[in-house]
C-alpha cells in the first residue's frame, strides 16, 4: 500500500497524483548504478492532491514528508527551465501559512499538480466557506476587533 493510501482520512479523497518526471533516470547516478538508484527514488516519492489536503513524500531509507492542509496553501510555484517546458517536469514549491516553504523537483506536469491544486482549494472553499490563508490582508483599525 502507498504512504497517501495509508494517510488518508476517513472519506478522504484524492483528486489527481503526480510522480517524478523520467528524467531522473538521466542523471550520473543513474549511469553509475545502472538506473537502480533513479528507479528506486522514482517508485518511492509520491505527490497527491485530495479534497482536503496536499500529500508529499520522498525517500524510502530517509523519508521526507509534507501534509499540507488545503486551508494553510498560500501558494504554489513552479519552476521549470527550457527542457523542462519542452519535456513537461519541473519543480513545485509549496507555501503555506506559518513559512512552511517545501521544493520538490523533478516532478511530471508540474502544471497540472498546480492546477489540481487550485481546484481543490476551490472546491474546498465551495464546501467550507472561504479558507483564512486565501483571505486577503486586511488592516483593522485600532480599537476594533
Amino acid at each position: 500500500m502507498s504512504y497517501v493510501d495509508e494517510v488518508l482520512l476517513r472519506d478522504e479523497k484524492v483528486t489527481h497524483r503526480a510522480r517524478l518526471h523520467w528524467s531522473v533516470f538521466l542523471s550520473l547516478a543513474g549511469l553509475l548504478t545502472l538506473f537502480v538508484a533513479p528507479w528506486i527514488r522514482r517508485a518511492t516519492s509520491e505527490f497527491a492532491v485530495t479534497d482536503r489536503r496536499v500529500i508529499m513524500k520522498t525517500g524510502v531509507l530517509t523519508r521526507k514528508t509534507l501534509e499540507l492542509n488545503l486551508v494553510k496553501v498560500e501558494s504554489v510555484g513552479v519552476d521549470q527551465s527550457l527542457l523542462g517546458r519542452m519535456f513537461n517536469s519541473g519543480t513545485i514549491t509549496l507555501i503555506g501559512s506559518g513559512g512552511t516553504r517545501e521544493s520538490f523537483p523533478s516532478i511530471g506536469a508540474p502544471l497540472a499538480f498546480r492546477r489540481a491544486v487550485q481546484e481543490a482549494i476551490e472546491d474546498y472553499t465551495a464546501r467550507h466557506g472561504v479558507p483564512g490563508a486565501l483571505l486577503p490582508s486586511v488592516a483593522q483599525p485600532r480599537g476594533t476587533a
